[in-house]
């Protein structure tokens, strides 16, 4: 009984110090967007839907901030939602829009800190609770997100929130 007792309060301390419900989040009004969802459906696999970040308080320290969520939701012409599956839409985070919004086939760029697939999917941590991992050094501008299944027309964002830990 006190190995559970002990156990207990070492995941009350680590929870509680640094754990999933103390950290800092950073939730983007998604009102302050320059869009929330694309108005022309997409008309091949990767497609554009750029979106525009409000400018963000210039004592925000965004190297201290680990872990991004990322929610969305994706439909089809008809305007039907489409279950959250792998193979639907991507995201790629950006710090400057007027540069490379696109960086490299897989992975981060210069301009592009972090680019990932699968979004709502279950092989993508983005999505989740916890977020993924995220590796920043100054305040983002813009998000890119992109269709990966001809049948996806539509993109509507659900939630941007980066996570301090």
């Amino acid at each position: 009984m006190k190995k559970i007792i002990v156990f207990l309060a070492l995941f009350a301390v680590v929870m509680g110090g640094a754990g999933l419900f103390s950290q800092d989040r950073l939730t983007v009004d998604l009102n302050a967007l320059s869009a929330k969802r694309n108005t022309a459906a997409f008309t091949k696999n990767r497609d554009d839907f750029l979106v525009r970040f409000p400018a963000f308080p210039d004592n925000i320290n965004f190297s201290q901030y680990t872990r991004l969520i990322v929610r969305i939701k994706y439909f089809d012409a008809g305007n039907n939602e489409i279950s959250q599956d792998d193979g639907q839409a991507m995201a790629t985070l950006i710090y400057d829009p007027s540069g490379d919004i696109r960086g490299p086939e897989n992975g981060p760029g210069p301009n592009t800190p972090l680019k990932t697939f699968n979004i709502g999917g279950p092989s993508s941590s983005i999505s989740r609770d916890t977020g993924m991992v995220l590796r920043i050094n100054s305040a983002p501008a813009a998000i890119l997100f992109q269709n990966t299944s001809i049948n996806v027309k539509y993109i509507e964002i659900s939630e941007i929130t980066f996570i301090k830990r």
